[in-house]
């Protein structure tokens, strides 16, 4: 079986989590890699690595599908959000070349990839979302606000604001925004595993305990059943392909989960749910064979919390 992870960067734990779940099932497993640079420290961890063009141009699909022709890829993972949208689109071309990509259908994708279309989308299957918009002008949500990029990530040009003037000066320092009232609460991530036809395998809501660059750093593994019972609702519109996962603040004292954005694919921190017991790894390579994936409520182990930490891989 051959995998491929495109823009694979600093996804060295990801990538042993797929190497740990072919073990586990006895299958022989070649990891390929692409990046726009050979020093990328996950891919000392891949069999092979690839350049691939910059996601912007022309070349990059093209790229990639000959990529998967030659070396006859079983199953494409996308890690970064910034080519989604375009894999979404050309689904149907790797899967006539015998790919599967990993990723949901273009249209929820460009849910995810518009914040304000993302608190629209929850409002719409009865999810609770701190109301959005694109105008600091129509804003009338009160202070505080949380304002960040529309199409952002990894909690870059992202801001809380205390009154109008913070508004206004953040605004016009990120340009396209999106901004709502602040919710306050315990910060969780849902990291949510589904097979190919979007039928949920895993859902496991975890605290964020601490953070760095929007990436987790400490995590606990919290089996809310109110977060799970409304990701079920969610999962069945969505209808993911593979990994996404889902950012929420729960408010205890008025018992209500607020929904922030989605994420259609494996989050920085979703090898921590692997680890936990919901091993996202091995289900997708499961799903690869043929095999059914049925859901398992609860996999993950509650109360367990990982710490995360950095290490070093000589390149040259």
């Amino acid at each position: 079986m051959k995998i491929l992870f495109t823009c694979v960067g600093r996804r060295v734990e990801l990538v042993q989590a797929f190497r740990e779940a072919a073990k586990e099932l006895n299958e022989t497993l070649e990891i390929y890699a692409t990046d726009m640079c050979d020093s990328a420290p996950a891919a000392f961890f891949c069999d092979k690595i690839f350049i691939a063009p910059r996601i912007r141009s022309e070349a990059y699909i093209p790229f990639l599908t000959e990529l998967c022709e030659r070396e006859k890829i079983d199953g494409l993972i996308p890690t970064i959000d910034t080519d989604l949208l375009l894999l979404a689109e050309n689904k149907a071309t790797f899967e006539k070349l015998g790919t599967t990509v990993f990723v949901a259908n273009p249209e929820k994708v460009a849910i995810c990839r518009d914040k304000r279309l993302t608190s629209d989308y929850f409002s719409s299957l009865g999810l609770y979302a701190p109301k959005a918009t694109g105008d600091i002008a129509e804003y009338d949500g009160g202070f505080p606000a949380f304002i960040k990029p529309k199409d952002g990530s990894s909690s870059i040009d992202a801001y809380k604001v205390e009154n109008e003037t913070a508004l206004k000066t953040y605004a016009e320092k990120i340009g396209e925004y999106v901004v709502q009232p602040f919710a306050e609460g315990v910060e969780y991530t849902v990291d949510i595993f589904c097979d190919k036809q979007g039928k949920p395998v895993y859902i496991t809501p975890r605290i964020r305990l601490a953070v760095r660059a929007g990436e987790v750093l400490k995590t606990e593994i919290r089996q809310e059943p109110s977060i799970i019972e409304e990701m079920k609702t969610l999962v069945n519109d969505f209808k993911p392909c593979g990994a996404i996962t889902v950012q929420l603040i729960r408010d205890e004292a008025k018992n209500r989960n607020a929904y922030i954005e989605i994420n259609p694919r494996f989050g920085g921190g979703a090898p921590l749910s692997v680890k936990a017991g919901a091993n996202a790894a091995k289900a997708l390579l499961q799903t690869l064979r043929g095999e059914e994936t049925p859901y398992v409520e609860g996999a993950a182990e509650d109360g367990a919390v990982f710490s995360r930490f950095d290490q070093s891989v000589r390149v040259r």
